[in-house]
């Protein structure tokens, strides 16, 4: 016994599902949890979806809604879609472009009316839909590239296969393999088409919202493991960061060196000219250190004026080189600021150990050792703490 699909049923469904996502979106979007990019998704699922329940009504209502206006709002919907996801990635948007490709299309779709005209209709809109998703699944990949969000790459799965649905389509339409009319009689393989392109409409729908749920969630982890005021990790951040590393094969040695560092007078800074200018060095400070550092390398406030600073791969002799040019350059940083009677300066503790076999404790007490000294002969200098500490 062959199951046909009633393709009629099939539009109505999705119609109905896409306004239901629509709505839920620019829900999500009043919540006031996201940016602007639900406004666009739910925009665009409402225009799709009256799209597709305007061709429900094919062969039953006026061309100019079933054909023309059903077209049109599909084709709008896919091209606001693509443009939100544009503005998720903070790029830009291409008004004129919108307005001629929907111009245009509506144009060329009142150019082949009736069912002789049908294959050409087609053709117009898989050509604008295929563009627009396989522009998507770009942008979809950027994000995932750029950021590392999951949900990008998902959302580029779920796009690429109906990239392929509309071509198929497209190209049964150019060999005049698709019939003269949207609901033939027997629908047999358009029908699971249309169902299956459907579904992956809905799917998309409901995924996109994945993609602000995933960020917001990130920037709230980044928040929480970060100093506002400077941008360097916390101490908390520092000790997830420690825990990530040293999980693993214990026999691996894993070397770094550590510098602990202290602004000089930074307490009297702070009596003298207020808690705005303490402000303002901490970020200079923080700047600068950044311009000396590698990638990989971890700026950490541990509180008030002491940073630490990770060096992975680095030994005690070069970590002292990197510190004395950081000493140097935050120096330099300082000449532009007017008004400091005692410029502050550094002192900055460097110790080197293999990160399994030591707790972050231990590490610290070994810089903060080499640190002490430091100040103890009179600051503004680097110290090293040469021994080995064992676990």
């Amino acid at each position: 016994m062959e199951l046909t699909l009633d393709l009629r049923t099939i539009f109505v469904t999705g119609a109905l599902t896409c306004l239901i996502i629509g709505v839920m979106q620019l829900m999500a979007f009043a919540t006031g949890r996201f940016t602007r990019s639900p406004v666009w998704w739910g925009a665009s699922s409402l225009c799709i979806g009256t799209g597709l329940l305007a061709a429900a009504f094919r062969d039953r209502l006026p061309d100019l809604i079933t054909v023309e206006f059903a077209n049109t709002a599909m084709l709008g919907g896919c091209l606001l879609l693509l443009f939100g996801i544009r503005a998720f990635g903070g790029r830009d948007l291409n008004w004129l472009g919108f307005g001629l490709v929907l111009l245009g299309a509506w144009t060329l779709l009142a150019l082949f009316p009736g069912e002789e005209g049908f294959p050409a209709r087609v053709m117009v809109v898989g050509t604008v839909m295929t563009l627009c998703d396989a522009a998507i699944v770009r942008e979809a990949i950027r994000l995932g590239r750029r950021e590392g969000l999951r949900s990008a790459w998902v959302l580029a799965g779920l796009f690429a296969p109906t990239v392929v649905i509309y071509l198929g389509r497209m190209l049964l339409a150019g060999q005049d393999q698709i019939g003269s009319t949207l609901f033939p009689p027997d629908s047999g393989a358009l029908g699971w088409l249309a169902a299956t392109g459907v579904a992956f409409v809905i799917l998309r729908g409901q995924a996109l919202l994945l993609l602000p749920t995933e960020r917001s969630n990130r920037m709230l982890a980044s928040l929480a493991q970060r100093d506002p005021l400077t941008g360097a990790m916390n101490r908390s951040g520092l000790e997830q960061w420690f825990a990530e590393q040293t999980h693993g094969d214990q026999r691996n040695e894993l070397p770094a060196s550590l510098l602990l560092v202290d602004i000089d007078h930074f307490k009297a800074l702070n009596d003298t000219r207020g808690h705005a200018a303490g402000d303002e060095i901490l970020r200079i400070f923080a700047s600068a250190v950044r311009g000396q550092l590698r990638k990989d390398d971890i700026l950490v406030r541990q509180g008030g004026d002491e940073f630490a600073i990770i060096l992975p791969g680095i030994r005690v002799r070069e970590a002292v080189r990197i510190a004395d040019r950081i000493r140097n350059v935050f120096r330099d940083a300082l000449a532009g600021v007017e008004g400091l009677p005692l410029p502050p300066t550094l002192s900055i503790g460097v110790a080197e150990a293999d990160l399994r076999g030591l707790s972050l404790d231990q590490l610290l007490a070994e810089a903060d050792e080499a640190l002490y000294r430091a100040k103890r002969l009179g600051r503004d200098r680097v110290q090293a703490q040469l021994k080995t500490a064992k676990a």
